[in-house]
């Protein structure tokens, strides 16, 4: 079995010179414990014994959270988390053993790129978590809300008065406000209200849920500068399957915490994986994905580049559309 306080001290103190190691490690505990994923990797008649690098690990499809319990190891879920979905989908559900390594995984990586949590008063353009506490980003604001000391949760989904009243309020009270909304949301307030938030975080994290038409990162981002005076929107890249998320702080260019790395696959052949500069589909180790799996192929299409940042380009043209993408 996992030995999870070794094994998840490892994974909070990774680096490029051990990460590799660590992979290796987590993916033999994965494939030996792991009835879906062996029973994945076996069916590629792929030898773990043989794996030489990275790039030849097997990633799972994402699917296999929509129609399968992802769990490595015998043990009873502390909690489920679920994607929101639109009628008649199917959604994914991810089974967590352990809470407290969630709870750690976004403390360390929201403090990994933008310092103590304590500097900052949380604002959710989101549902509370008394309307989805199966939504891990929902779970993941609602903890920086408590691990901040903020007195108060500010979630405002629809009531966009008491929002704007609550940002003009926090504005004099000396920390920086940190704004998360899903994108709809965020159009939705501006329509009604343009408040000075400079010196301020909005960060964006994708879905329009059927509520609006689509549009391209670059206009969506100027929209949302011009109503809040700043000069750059930060943007969120993780999903109910992972429990890592990247950040980007400008023009969409998303950078990982060292325990995540992405990788990109030739759409047309899965098996061509690379941490080269290029464009493709996206591949995602998350090694907080301990007790599920932690090699994990999505279907958003990508830019890497040489410095391990990327860019979200979009979704594969025969994948499920996410009822709010990035709304986990």
């Amino acid at each position: 079995m996992i030995n999870n306080i070794n094994i998840q001290e490892k994974i909070f103190s990774v680096d490029i010179r051990n990460f590799e190691a660590l992979v290796f490690e987590i993916f033999n505990i994965q494939y030996a414990q792991n009835p879906v994923y062996k029973e994945y990797v076996d069916y590629l008649k792929i030898i773990p014994s043989k794996i030489q690098n990275i790039q030849s690990i097997p990633f799972l499809p994402i699917e296999f959270f929509k129609t399968h319990e992802v769990k490595t190891g015998n043990w009873k879920e502390e909690h489920v988390f679920r994607s929101s979905g639109t009628t008649g989908q199917t959604n994914s559900q991810h089974f967590i053993k352990d809470l407290q390594l969630y709870e750690d995984s976004f403390v360390n990586g929201f403090e990994h790129f933008f310092g103590k949590t304590s500097h900052y008063q949380f604002v959710g353009l989101l549902p509370s978590y008394l309307e989805r506490n199966d939504a891990s980003l929902v779970y993941m604001i609602d903890g920086l809300m408590e691990k901040s000391g903020q007195k108060a949760k500010y979630f405002y989904l629809y009531d966009f008065e008491n929002c704007a009243s609550t940002l003009e309020i926090l504005k004099e009270n000396g920390k920086t406000i940190f704004l998360t909304g899903v994108t709809f949301a965020l159009l939705d307030f501006i329509e009604k209200h343009k408040i000075d938030l400079n010196n301020h975080i909005v960060l964006e994290t994708g879905g329009m849920k059927g509520r609006r038409k689509e549009i391209i990162r670059s206009d969506l981002h100027q929209q949302l500068k011009a109503a809040f005076n700043l000069k750059t929107i930060h943007g969120e890249y993780g999903m109910t399957e992972l429990l890592s998320q990247a950040y980007s702080k400008a023009d969409g260019i998303f950078e990982c915490p060292p325990w995540m790395k992405i990788l990109i696959r030739d759409p047309l052949d899965p098996f061509d994986v690379s941490f080269d500069s290029k464009k493709g589909a996206i591949n995602v180790i998350d090694l907080c994905n301990l007790h599920s799996c932690s090699f994990i192929a999505t279907q958003d299409l990508g830019q890497l580049y040489n410095n391990g940042t990327f860019e979200v380009s979009g979704r594969m043209d025969n994948s499920a559309l996410r009822g709010c993408n990035l709304m986990y």
